[in-house]
């Protein structure tokens, strides 16, 4: 299981072509139907006077078609006149790490945590050392699919995962799942100012009966009651079977208020339209969970069954 928020981007297939800098932040324009521009730190940034955005992108060239924020937690209720759309997040109010345990997870979570310790599971703070590194990059290449998608850290080498990982350590915790001194799962805990988020959490598939994950996020909520941290989040909220796990460990879908700005006639066509989500926008949910599942099962037989017959 994973967590990252650079994947989500990757995983719309939108692509990078523009950044430019605006009060000290970076706007990035991504897109193929239509280019869209937002903040590329937006679980970071809060967008505090879009004016000067605005009108940065009005004079870019080429222009974007359209200007997309949000407002991060705890802020929930509006605060802008623009088209405004909710985006669901899962995230879990931090009251304190024992009411957490007590009261917001499942039965079949704390039965997990119990279980992860009980199988000789070890989690602790860590230190983004060669050690560390290696057990990353052994974790990434354990397989490549995940989630029924190919897995987008396959086959990285170890010079690329320090490269890669070692951008954000400035506001990071890094939280280990060991066993018999194996590293078998971590978290890259971002600090976000607000609230904390996990910008990583991913363990061993060989280590699933172990439950590492859930002794990992218990040791997150412990370590945001200690610093005072009021929200931890989980991603963007996700429907059925893959949310049930956050589900489980107490996350909550708290919706936040995302504004839509069109910059040009296309991007007020695109809004009038109902196309800024995309394709995954206009699809009923049932033909899109299906489609979802039938391409888990094509990656599946594309990767394992096919690989087995060669």
């Amino acid at each position: 299981m994973q967590s990252n928020k650079e994947e989500e981007m990757v995983k719309g297939r939108l692509e990078e072509v523009d950044a430019l800098r605006v009060d000290g932040k970076t706007l990035i324009i991504t897109g193929r139907l239509f280019k869209a521009a937002r903040l590329k730190e937006e679980w970071y940034e809060d967008v505090e006077n879009p004016g000067p955005m605005i009108k940065a992108l009005e004079d870019a060239k080429p222009k974007p078609d359209i200007f997309t924020f949000w407002q991060r937690l705890p802020e929930i209720a509006p605060k802008y006149n623009y088209f405004m759309e909710k985006e669901s997040i899962a995230a879990v109010l931090i009251k304190s790490y024992d009411y957490w345990y007590n009261k917001q997870i499942d039965t079949n979570a704390r039965r997990a945590i119990r279980k992860s310790e009980k199988n000789g599971v070890r989690v602790k703070v860590a230190r983004f050392d060669d050690e560390f590194i290696k057990g990353m990059t052994c974790i990434f290449n354990e397989a490549p699919v995940r989630q029924g998608k190919p897995f987008w850290h396959y086959g990285k080498d170890f010079e690329t995962v320090k490269r890669q990982f070692s951008r954000y350590l400035y506001r990071e915790d890094l939280i280990g799942a060991y066993y018999n001194d194996e590293l078998i799962g971590f978290i890259m805990l971002g600090h976000a100012g607000k609230y904390a988020e996990l910008g990583q959490i991913i363990s061993k598939i060989e280590h699933r009966d172990k439950s590492p994950n859930n002794a990992l996020i218990a040791k997150a909520v412990e370590i945001c009651d200690q610093k005072q941290i009021s929200y931890l989040t989980y991603g963007f909220w996700k429907r059925g079977s893959w949310g049930e796990f956050p589900r489980r460990n107490g996350f909550e879908k708290i919706d936040l208020p995302r504004y839509y700005i069109p910059l040009t006639v296309k991007g007020k066509l695109i809004l009038k339209l109902r196309l800024h989500h995309g394709i995954k926008g206009i699809l009923p949910e049932k033909l899109l969970a299906r489609l979802l599942d039938l391409r888990r099962k094509y990656y599946t037989w594309k990767y394992y069954e096919k690989a087995g017959q060669t």
